[in-house]
């Protein structure tokens, strides 16, 4: 079993940790964590992008000259692509680019993604979180204490509006719930930070 000292917001070890090697102890799978950042990425494209082909801009109904006599190429619109104010050639329209994923092939991904951050100490474990108000420069601290100064994703058992808010004006860190935790948030952190109860949390949805 994986053992993580958990920490308090000062960085000091208040005690250990032993993480369920089901969760956080296997061989990550690259391919299955490929395919659930790339299948999360495409479900975030809004597919709007559009632009008009030739039989959608307007005019260019008239034969712009004869076709034969002139010295010029033979043209039947001057809204062809060739022309200004033409139409676009294979114009994008709004298409929806999202796709599902099979459920097993998630829950691996998920499994390789918490055991890569473990296996290469890229994971801490808070014993808790306790602000009285909002206070950016608390959250600040803390992440300095724990050496999480880089991007660092924090994931919590519940919803807290002062550490989500606090934590919003620091660039490149996130805040997540154990039911909002994706692989692509948990790959692109430098450090996963997990609250010590939101560990038994993922434990139990993915044991």
């Amino acid at each position: 079993m994986p053992t993580v000292a958990v920490l308090d917001m000062a960085g000091k070890e208040v005690s250990k940790i032993e993480l369920a090697e089901s969760v956080f102890g296997i061989e990550p799978n690259k391919a299955v964590m490929l395919d659930m950042v790339k299948n999360y990425l495409a479900n975030q494209r809004q597919g709007t992008q559009s632009a008009l082909t030739r039989a959608e801009v307007s005019g260019g109904g008239k034969k712009p000259w004869r076709q034969k006599g002139t010295g010029h190429a033979r043209q039947g619109s001057t809204r062809a692509p060739q022309w200004r104010h033409g139409g676009v050639v294979f114009a994008p329209k709004p298409r929806d680019y999202s796709y599902s994923l099979n459920k097993k092939v998630k829950r691996l991904a998920m499994k390789s993604a918490l055991s890569a951050k473990v296996a290469e100490n890229d994971m801490i474990v808070l014993d808790a979180i306790a602000l009285n108000e909002y206070k950016t420069k608390t959250i600040a601290a803390m992440l300095k204490a724990i050496g999480a100064e880089k991007k660092a994703l924090i994931v919590l058992p519940e919803l807290n509006e002062k550490v989500i808010a606090s934590a919003a004006n620091i660039p490149g860190v996130k805040t997540a719930m154990v039911n909002t935790l994706n692989v692509y948030d948990i790959l692109n952190a430098d450090k996963f930070i997990v609250v010590k109860d939101a560990v038994a949390q993922i434990e139990e949805v993915y044991c």
